[in-house]
């Protein structure tokens, strides 16, 4: 973009845009405001919306899949597998045992807890980190005396800042070091973040340690509330012997479509427990049925012909379950209904919690949200088989859970650590140092073959491949060049500082609105035709962008971290608002005042 572009006027650069430029931005706003209004699945809507500019010759097919040949790409799905492999075998909460111990105060407490997981969301993907230590602070905070909801939010944040300070430690990080290298533009380095990212990650810790605190309010645990509504809202009846429901299918016999109720589960006097509760079961003498429902109509089940009530019911003999639908899930949309949880996850619903409140109401009816937390009674296979699922972002066993595998831990760590080390040490790419991190994972039989394959989030790497894809159009029509002087336009007067805050701003805005590492991405083309024209150097517009993509600190769905704790934590909007936005503020400062300093603009 030479000088000649920058003195013609806005609007005739915007005239001069042609069809291909107006239907690429159309394109975007549609599929931004769908992932907005949680219409369908992110990754759904990003490859839709590449798949219309492929059809419309808007960019060639060779060159929209390109993305999902970037290394960038697979390095994040190895990524996944060795994040499974340190949850698998329990490699975390060794470490967390020996770095959490007895406190005094909520203020120590954060310490304890924010700077170990910092450091290791340098060199994980933070969203698994958040999700394994979730449980682990819970049951530490009790232990302690202390609510959980005070340490939530700052986990979230400290793993958020962690991921700032390398090159691994973001998704989006990984993005756009990946296409900052396809643009010809040089490679970035494993730490060159980190000269922005430390610093950064320092203050707000220290703000988190000590204001934290007084920030935080304390939040009624959902967990205890969901506990507390599985015994207020469980109802046990027994079949006499003399029962006309006897030999009758539970459909025939009326325990279908109860109003208000549902049945969870039939226990047979020998012992064998039938869960969940199909249509066509038949009805034995000296059954156990428990109903789950509202507490105006459960009282109401022993007043049922050939029923008599069961006093002091116990929930020992079930395994409660704790789950946070993801963004990705396809249940999202659906009603528990629809949902067919007995069907499809052998599980029934006890009770289901957003933002911290517990919906009332007919349990079925309710429509699944990303971030709602639900209650359940499952099988004891249920956390293994979906705890690296898409559906969820946290599957949480709330009763004896089978033991990690910690003798292989040391290993999973030292896998870690060469793929961390073994790049700057010996010069390799990260991807092929992932590749051979992962042979090892499965040849040294730290993970499984299956819990591998489960463990890679293939949603994720399709929306942020198409999301290449998307911004490769933008280059190519146009819209990415006209996008970039309208952004230099409107912050060159108040310097180089100014435009790195634009592109700041603009990517923070869409990293919150579609995802961290497929904003990051559609941003991308914008910034670099802004870094040009501005004569910054790309570098430092392009660490500016990741480190934006990061800064979703004031809303819960500005990252998938805050997601994870919103429902667990029992937050509000507003909690987030409150504690995130001095920590976004301190993250500009720090990155408009240092990037210029390591990156100087040219001239």
């Amino acid at each position: 973009m030479d000088a000649a572009l920058l003195d013609t006027s806005l609007l005739q650069t915007w005239t001069a845009l042609g069809w291909e430029g107006w239907l690429t931005l159309a394109v975007i706003a549609a599929a931004t405001l769908g992932m907005a209004l949680d219409r369908l699945g992110p990754d759904l809507l990003m490859f839709a919306a590449l798949s219309v500019l492929v059809v419309f010759g808007v960019v060639p097919p060779e060159d929209a899949l390109r993305g999902f040949a970037n290394p960038a790409v697979a390095t994040i799905g190895v990524l996944f597998v060795c994040a499974a492999a340190i949850q698998e075998t329990g490699a975390l909460t060794m470490l967390s045992g020996l770095v959490l111990g007895r406190v005094r105060s909520v203020r120590a407490g954060l310490a304890r807890i924010c700077v170990p997981t910092a450091f290791l969301s340098g060199f994980m993907n933070n969203a698994p980190i958040v999700a394994m230590l979730i449980p682990v602070v819970r049951s530490w905070a009790r232990g302690q005396g202390h609510n959980p909801s005070r340490f939530f939010i700052p986990l979230s944040y400290a793993a958020m800042l962690g991921g700032t300070c390398t090159l691994v430690g973001t998704s989006a990080n990984l993005v756009v070091a990946g296409m900052h290298s396809r643009a010809g533009l040089g490679e970035l380095g494993m730490f060159d973040i980190t000269w922005v990212g430390l610093p950064i990650t320092v203050v707000a810790l220290v703000f988190l340690v000590l204001a934290g605190p007084r920030l935080l309010a304390d939040r009624a645990d959902p967990v205890e509330a969901a506990r507390e509504a599985a015994r207020e809202y469980l109802a046990e009846v027994e079949v006499a012997d003399d029962s006309p429901l006897v030999g009758r299918s539970v459909e025939q016999a009326g325990l279908r479509h109860l109003p208000g109720l549902f049945l969870v589960e039939i226990r047979r006097r020998n012992g064998t427990v039938i869960r969940p509760v199909a249509p066509e079961d038949a009805l034995a003498p000296g059954d156990h049925l428990v109903f789950t429902g509202d507490a105006t109509t459960v009282a109401d089940v022993a007043q049922l012909p050939g029923l008599d009530a069961v006093h002091g019911v116990s929930s020992s003999r079930r395994r409660l379950y704790e789950v946070v639908i993801s963004h990705a899930s396809p249940l999202v949309g659906l009603t528990v209904r629809d949902a067919e949880f007995r069907r499809r996850f052998n599980a029934a619903i006890l009770a289901v919690h957003r933002a911290g409140e517990r919906i009332e109401g007919r349990v079925g009816d309710i429509v699944l949200r990303p971030g709602d937390t639900l209650m359940l009674t499952a099988a004891p296979g249920f956390r293994k088989a979906w705890a690296n699922s898409t559906m969820f972002y946290l599957v949480s066993e709330h009763s004896e859970e089978e033991a990690p595998r910690y003798r292989k831990a040391p290993l999973a760590l030292a896998a870690l650590a060469a793929l961390v080390l073994l790049p700057p040490l010996t010069g390799i790419s990260l991807l092929q140092s992932g590749m051979g991190v992962l042979v090892f994972l499965l040849g040294a039989r730290v993970i499984g073959a299956r819990t591998a394959r489960l463990a890679v989030n293939w949603p994720v790497l399709v929306l942020i491949g198409s999301a290449m894809g998307v911004a490769t159009a933008l280059e190519r029509s146009g819209a990415a060049a006209a996008a970039g002087e309208t952004l230099l336009r409107l912050a060159l007067p108040f310097g180089p500082r100014g435009v790195l805050a634009a592109v700041w701003v603009l990517g923070a805005l869409f990293a919150s609105f579609v995802s961290n590492a497929a904003g990051a991405a559609l941003v991308f083309p914008v910034a670099m035709q802004a870094a040009a024209a501005a004569h910054l150097d790309t570098r430092s517009v392009a660490l500016a962008l990741a480190l934006a993509a990061s800064a979703g600190f004031a809303t819960p769905i500005g990252s998938n971290p805050n997601l994870l704790v919103y429902g667990p934590g029992g937050y509000r909007y507003a909690d987030y608002v409150r504690a995130g936005l001095p920590v976004a503020l301190i993250a500009f400062a720090g990155a408009i005042a240092l990037l210029p300093v390591f990156w100087p603009p040219a001239g």
